[in-house]
């Protein structure tokens, strides 16, 4: 990786700030933690050798360079010129496992024998148990009670590879919940390492997830010169807490021709308690450790969320993209639970690719901007869709 534009990025914000957005919001037991935590990140990357040993493990265990591929028989249905971004095509089936590996890393740098995670879709959840399994470690996974059931093929795969899988019932009984539940065994059990699996949270997770995810951008961005010789006209990502989406859009940000676009899970609507789309209806406040836009009600509490694809179903957001969002550098979208069952079965159908529910969304918005548009964009196909088609047939 490009370290040195790596650490620009990071040393740009302050204290972990983006804009108004960031910060950390916790405990000092916990704060003391955070602060060793991104010492020893900063350390780490300005080490050659860990660099090296991150890389190491993407290339000859994850995969990686993952490919980019020209869907023609898509492009032709839309009327544009796309191409797929293939995480899906990564070791454990998402993007998840570039920042896992990192992270874990991290913690056999730091001397720790046990790792916690949160996870909505299961994809983290199976990204850090397969982690924890590769270095030995303990592991134990927290799942809302509502994703345990509607993802039982990634809870059964995380079962396998040796890690616990904790249901939370209290609440919604979905991610935000099990983010809660995380939190709480973290602040009880300060010898084990939490995973945070996403872009969100106190800092300094929304950069530590930043700079692990960012080898997506970095990789599309030389793929596509490669290929056609041109930065793309648009980039799309689908977001929840927004680490797929960073990772892609960060390599594109300061590119101001290039145009970038995130599909949030609209859910039934643009209804607080039937939706997720948190840029579009959220306010600031902290929660769960940072500032940032959360769905809230008349009393500034949050509320439940919902979204067909368990990965975006969070009422919060990362400080980052509500930093973004507010500075209109990029344009958050929401996309139904209908569009978005239409767009996965639609891939599958006519690119022989079954995508993530989460991706589909991104699939989606992709065939409402850019429909008979002749645009050259890359689409962030951010995992794959095994853990959903048991759901997709039943509906």
């Amino acid at each position: 990786m490009n370290t040195t534009t790596q650490l620009s990025a990071i040393t740009s914000t302050k204290d972990g700030y983006f804009g108004q957005f960031g910060g950390s919001f916790v405990p000092d037991v916990l704060k003391l933690s955070f602060d060793k935590l991104y010492n020893q990140f900063l350390e780490a990357i300005k080490d050659p050798s860990f660099d090296q040993e991150f890389m190491s493990y993407l290339n000859d265990y994850v995969g990686r360079p993952s490919p980019l591929y020209y869907a023609k028989r898509l492009s032709e249905h839309i009327g544009s010129k796309i191409y797929l971004k293939r995480e899906d095509l990564n070791h454990t089936g998402a993007h998840k496992i570039n920042n896992t590996l990192g992270q874990i890393l991290l913690a056999k740098r730091m001397g720790y024998k046990e790792v916690i995670a949160e996870t909505g879709a299961g994809q983290h959840g199976v990204a850090t148990a397969t982690a924890a399994a590769l270095f030995g470690m303990k592991c134990k996974v927290f799942m809302g009670k509502t994703d345990y059931d509607r993802q039982l093929l990634n809870v059964n795969r995380i079962k396998l590879l040796g890690a616990e899988v904790y249901p939370i019932s209290e609440g919604g009984a979905g991610l935000k919940d099990a983010v809660d539940a995380a939190i709480g065994y973290f602040i009880e059990h300060p010898e084990v390492f939490y995973i945070l699996g996403s872009a969100v949270g106190p800092h300094p997770y929304p950069t530590i997830v930043r700079y692990f995810q960012s080898v997506i951008g970095k990789e599309a961005r030389e793929q596509i010169l490669a290929k056609e010789n041109r930065l793309p006209d648009s980039i799309i990502a689908c977001i929840g807490g927004g680490s797929n989406a960073i990772g892609i859009f960060s390599a594109f940000l300061d590119d101001k021709d290039v145009k970038i676009f995130a599909a949030e899970g609209g859910g039934e609507g643009l209804i607080l308690g039937k939706t997720a789309a948190t840029l579009s209806l959220g306010k600031p406040m902290a929660f769960q450790g940072s500032y940032s836009l959360v769905l809230q009600d008349e009393q500034g509490n949050p509320v439940k969320s919902h979204s067909v694809a368990a990965g975006l179903d969070y009422p919060g957001i990362g400080p980052e993209h509500s930093h973004l969002n507010e500075i209109k550098r990029v344009k958050y979208m929401p996309i139904n639970d209908s569009e978005a069952i239409n767009a996965f079965k639609l891939l599958s159908k006519i690119e022989g690719i079954i995508p993530a529910m989460e991706s589909s969304h991104a699939i989606a918005l992709a065939s409402k901007i850019l429909k008979n548009k002749n645009e050259l964009t890359i689409i962030n196909l951010s995992g794959r869709g095994d853990k959903d088609v048991d759901r997709v047939l039943a509906d």
